[in-house]
């Protein structure tokens, strides 16, 4: 089974995403397939920066590692919940760390509205995002 995610909607109103991540070539990858499948993004290499342009830009969703530098992604994400501008923004979370599954409060405590679990192919995060946003056109193929 394999997942689409078709890409027919105006530049002007393709989600924005904000891709928090400190591995170069991970957030690259994640940059050009989100692009590739319609959405604009914005990076950030570390929690401070995430929050910064979170603020500034007010994504339409966050895609965000949680072992990233200066601020980690729980610090990060519960930061976006405690101001009224970015508290509504959609969280998908993305981790090499499956013992972090074992505490699902610490997600909902966070905000976060789904994880996944390194490595994750992209079309995967293409559909979470396009599921957290309500978008109808994320669908599953077989």
């Amino acid at each position: 089974m394999g997942i689409r995610s078709e890409s027919t909607v105006t530049p002007t109103l393709n989600p924005l995403v904000l891709i928090v991540e400190d591995d170069l070539s991970t957030r690259l990858l994640y940059r050009e397939y989100l692009q590739h499948d319609g959405f604009r993004t914005v990076d950030a290499h570390n929690g401070h920066q995430a929050l910064e342009k979170a603020r500034s830009l007010r994504p339409n969703a966050v895609l965000t590692d949680l072992a990233v530098p200066g601020m980690d992604g729980f610090e990060f994400c519960r930061a976006l919940r405690d101001s009224p501008a970015t508290r509504e923004i959609p969280i998908l979370a993305v981790t090499g760390h499956s013992e972090y599954l074992d505490d699902p409060d610490r997600f909902a405590q966070a905000g976060i509205a789904h994880v996944l679990i390194k490595p994750c192919a992209p079309d995967i995060i293409a559909y979470e995002l396009r599921r957290l946003l309500g978008d109808a056109r994320a669908t599953l193929i077989s």
